[in-house]
């Protein structure tokens, strides 16, 4: 447990960095899909799959990060997967095929799970509960920054650079996020393995993922958060070639802009410890979902400025609730807190891997609206799972008011 503030405070700050490094990594193919259609000779929608090939490298590779940190501690993960990823970043300025790429974006996402799949058991080991709602939530808006970072770096490469030139911007610009993040990441790891280390990793080590799949609520909150990441991150992805056809016709890098909306979900991440404090988990995260509805129906009167206000209010919908379950994860793990982050990651990372393949029939038979369609579907089960989750609330709730309504 870290107990001098400053040092806490460096904490935050280097996996929030380091978290920043970790999703430019991801995303800035999502705003290089013309170059990459350009490059490798590929239809643009073919090209979203990059993004679903990382996703589920990521996805699957949480969980092994988080039986090694469980091993090993929490800081010697971190530190060798980013200096890995800075060596395949570079690396890619030489892929000469679309099958090298899917190949080269595999191995990226195995070194991009380490920081998501430790970062929230990192804090829990090292920080006060109060530190960690507030680290929570700078931590998943660092995330929204990275996103939102390197879709706009992947747009202007596509409008300045070649694919070599910006593959050894991405090189340069990684490197110095992780020699920030190493400089500021406390030298020494007070946090416990939870198993013994310098043992392999035994059948016994997964009892951690089983008593998280036996709880009543986690296997639930995972399923949330995977259903709401395959609707708004495949969403991004198929809006930019809407945007590209007529009538709008924006260009390769004016259809980056259309993740500043992001920006509304850095400010619900940011706010959102203190709107649990407030108003408790379950409504907020009724209210979130709604509003992922409310936004993807609004997307649908297909004018710049509907669009644009319908990604705003999905994406301030989507952040509070990713946020809120993150956070709800690592507050109820009370062991094995790596495996219970990673689980939920897990589910998160397979539902954007999913969302690619499965919005893009929709995509190709009905354009735009289909995929509003499709999206709904999913959305439909997430109220759904929010309403499980809310019972006992609501069963309370219909309690008072019926005890209430008799005393009067």
């Amino acid at each position: 447990m870290l107990t001098n503030p400053m040092q806490a405070k460096r904490l935050i700050s280097a996996l929030s960095i380091a978290s920043v490094v970790i999703y430019i990594n991801l995303y800035i193919v999502q705003g290089m899909l013309p170059l990459v259609s350009k490059q490798f000779e590929v239809a643009p929608a073919h090209a979203t799959l990059l993004l679903s090939v990382t996703s589920f490298s990521m996805a699957i590779s949480l969980l092994f990060y988080a039986l090694l940190s469980d091993k090993i501690g929490r800081r010697t993960p971190i530190v060798i997967s980013l200096y890995l990823l800075v060596l395949v970043d570079f690396l890619l300025i030489w892929v000469a095929s679309f099958e090298q790429l899917m190949a080269m974006r595999l191995l990226q996402g195995i070194l991009l799970a380490s920081v998501p799949a430790i970062a929230m058991a990192y804090f829990k080991d090292m920080l006060s509960p109060v530190q960690l709602l507030q680290a929570g939530a700078v931590y998943i808006a660092a995330n929204s920054v990275g996103g939102i970072v390197g879709r706009l770096i992947g747009g202007m490469m596509t409008a300045l650079f070649d694919w070599q030139q910006a593959m050894l911007l991405l090189t340069g610009l990684s490197m110095i996020g992780v020699m920030i993040a190493m400089r500021l990441l406390p030298a020494n790891d007070t946090s416990k393995p939870a198993q013994p280390a310098g043992k392999a990793i035994t059948a016994s080590d997964l009892r951690g993922f089983k008593l998280h799949l036996q709880d009543k609520k986690m296997p639930l909150i995972y399923l949330l958060g995977g259903a709401a990441f395959m609707v708004m991150v495949n969403q991004y992805s198929y809006i930019q070639l809407h945007l590209m056809q007529e009538p709008f016709a924006w260009g390769s890098f004016t259809v980056t802009l259309i993740f500043l909306c992001y920006f509304a979900g850095t400010y619900a991440s940011s706010r959102s410890g203190k709107w649990v404090k407030r108003y408790g988990r379950e409504p907020l995260l009724m209210l979130a979902s709604v509003l992922m509805v409310v936004g993807t129906l609004i997307t649908l009167i297909d004018t710049v400025s509907a669009i644009v206000m319908g990604f705003a209010i999905m994406s301030f919908g989507f952040f509070t609730l990713h946020s809120t379950c993150n956070t709800w994860v690592a507050e109820r793990a009370s062991a094995h807190r790596a495996k219970a982050t990673a689980l939920y990651l897990c589910s998160y990372y397979l539902g954007a891997a999913l969302g690619g393949p499965y919005l893009l029939p929709f995509w190709q038979q009905a354009n735009w609206q289909g995929l509003v369609v499709a999206s709904l579907v999913i959305l439909l089960l997430q109220q759904i799972l929010v309403i499980i989750l809310s019972k006992q609330k609501i069963l309370a709730f219909y309690r008072y008011a019926r005890l209430h309504r008799g005393a009067t």
